[in-house]
């Protein structure tokens, strides 16, 4: 029987390809990381709108660093929004806050997308009442008089 170099090396890769991911499924959980969170990650691959292999990758990256105790609990995206708001004029700030912490008083705050469709989309509409005075009463000038037409011709 007469071997191709070429499918030699693809029997390699994959029987190679084969033993990582067993040995990845095998490992015991990295420091800091709870039991299964990797294989749970995993899970979704493929499932989601992200391409797979990347999806794998991030998975690995992550749980690299859960190791190496560079994970921590997730960050306190509200408190990082209302900072942003902070940076704002004045007149503008309470709008800002009502579109992060959502409606309040006088302000509705409508939210609609996703992060994997490229992105969230806040609106906030505050409703103002402004209060009707009565117009002052003031004289009305004369209208100008109509011009009269010219008259026709005697024939």
């Amino acid at each position: 029987m007469k071997s191709n170099p070429r499918s030699m090396l693809f029997t390699m890769l994959a029987a190679g390809a084969l033993t990582a991911t067993t040995a990845a499924f095998a490992a015991p959980p990295a420091r800091g990381e709870a039991p299964g969170i990797y294989q749970q990650e995993l899970a979704v691959c493929g499932h989601n709108q992200q391409d797979r292999a990347a999806c794998i990758r991030e998975a690995g990256a992550a749980r690299q660093a859960a190791a190496r105790g560079g994970l921590t609990s997730a960050p306190d995206y509200r408190a990082n929004a209302l900072a942003r708001c902070g940076l704002q004029q004045p007149a503008d700030r309470p709008a800002c806050e009502a579109r992060v912490l959502g409606s309040m008083g006088n302000t509705t705050t409508n939210v609609d997308g996703s992060v994997m469709g490229g992105g969230l989309i806040r609106e906030s509409v505050t409703t103002t009442m402004v209060p009707v005075a009565p117009a002052p009463m003031e004289p009305q000038p004369m209208p100008m008089p109509m011009p009269r037409p010219m008259p026709a011709p005697i024939r």
